[in-house]
């Protein structure tokens, strides 16, 4: 078998039928048949049984899948590693990214892209802890995640310290300008995140510092939604400030938190210790420090 065949196989699994993987791959489905056969017969073992128009996976092809993807990636990786040994002019830029980033990066990335217009640019959006296991696991080079989280394992350069806010509907009475978790523990919170994430626990955390008891009703890690239901008076919440430059224009009224609170959230970029690290990636981060450092 080659690195080809392994990848048709990944598209089949992950497909779940022969003529969408084709499709995926941009062939014709007799011959893509025709490899996953050539396939079973060089290995000896069934890797799909199949059922009408889809199959199921037997543990052979389970085992089979979960080493292609590993060689998938290790090939990727090393194609990148000869590709940016030059300069870091051409490549891509995989970069992970907490679903409440920084309101700076579309800034960022455009200055990234105005000095290395070559660079494919691939992101993906998750949770800071599931973002730090994609950089261990070389799905992505870099992460901007929300601190503080087990790291020794990772590099990191501190790009900014977050404050929150106490954000309510404008339908509801206005509150005095300077709030304290104390002056809000009564009232009915929806917390961002999930429990036991980044920014949910920070909340908590920050109000356990002062032995206070919040009214928590709920959480919503979909951030949009979250608003909506602020503005419509279902809840108050607390978010970090890039929540509200990200989603400006709704009927809500912001008010931030006093600094004896204490809360605020970390944001760092983090890649892999003592690991390769493509030119491209070097570049982001040169970036970074000029702008936060």
């Amino acid at each position: 078998m080659d690195i080809r065949q392994l990848r048709y196989f990944i598209a089949i699994v992950e497909e779940g039928k022969i003529s969408a993987a084709a499709d995926r791959l941009h062939m014709s489905q007799p011959p893509l048949s025709q490899q996953l056969k050539s396939m079973e017969e060089e290995l000896g073992s069934q890797l799909i049984i199949r059922s009408g128009k889809r199959f199921e996976v037997t543990e052979a092809g389970k085992a089979l899948y979960a080493y292609a993807l590993q060689l998938d990636r290790l090939m990727e990786e090393a194609e990148m590693e000869v590709k940016s040994a030059g300069n870091g002019v051409n490549g891509t830029l995989s970069l992970g990214i907490n679903t409440l980033s920084l309101a700076e990066l579309p800034k960022l990335l455009q200055q990234f892209h105005g000095q290395y217009p070559k660079v494919y640019v691939k992101i993906k959006q998750n949770e800071s802890t599931h973002l730090c296991k994609l950089v261990r696991d070389r799905v992505v080079e870099l992460a901007i995640v929300r601190l503080p989280l087990e790291i020794d394992d990772l590099s990191v350069i501190h790009l900014l310290q977050e404050p929150f806010y106490f954000i309510t509907s404008e339908y509801g009475d206005p509150l005095p300008p300077k709030i304290s978790l104390h002056d809000i523990q009564e009232f009915p919170l929806l917390l961002p995140s999930k429990e036991g994430m980044g920014i949910h626990y920070l909340i908590l955390e920050g109000f356990s510092r002062f032995e206070l008891k919040p009214h928590i009703i709920g959480e919503c890690s979909d951030i949009s939604i979250l608003m909506d239901l602020v503005a419509s008076n279902f809840g108050a919440s607390i978010v970090p400030e890039t929540v509200l430059k990200r989603h400006q224009g709704k009927p809500i009224r912001s008010y931030r938190l006093e600094d004896s609170s204490n809360l605020s959230a970390p944001v760092g970029l983090v890649w892999l210790k003592d690991h390769y690290l493509s030119k491209t990636a070097q570049h982001f981060i040169d970036l970074v420090r000029k702008e936060f450092c």
